[in-house]
C-alpha cells in the first residue's frame, strides 16, 4: 500500500470518515476528539461548524476499505 494513504485508525475514526461522506445535515454524533485527530491527519476539515471529509480522507478511506475486509476475513 502507498505509504501517504497508510494510516492506522482507531475504530472510532474509522466510522467517523465513513459517516463523513453523509451531507452535513444528516451527521451522526460524533467525539470532538476522534474529529480533532481526524483534522490533524488532514483527513477532515471544518466546513463551518460541520466535520467535512477532504479529497485525502476519501482516498484513505477508499484505500482502507479493502484493508478492514482482509482483517474481517482474516
Amino acid at each position: 500500500m502507498n505509504e501517504e494513504f497508510d494510516y492506522e485508525l482507531t475504530p472510532s475514526q474509522w466510522e467517523a470518515l465513513k459517516a463523513l461522506r453523509t451531507p452535513a445535515s444528516r451527521l451522526p454524533r460524533m467525539s470532538r476528539t476522534t474529529i480533532d485527530g481526524l483534522i490533524a491527519l488532514e483527513l477532515a476539515t471544518m466546513n463551518g461548524d460541520a466535520p467535512a471529509i477532504t479529497a485525502k480522507g476519501r482516498k484513505v478511506l477508499i484505500r482502507g476499505s479493502s484493508l478492514l475486509l482482509q482483517d474481517l476475513a482474516a
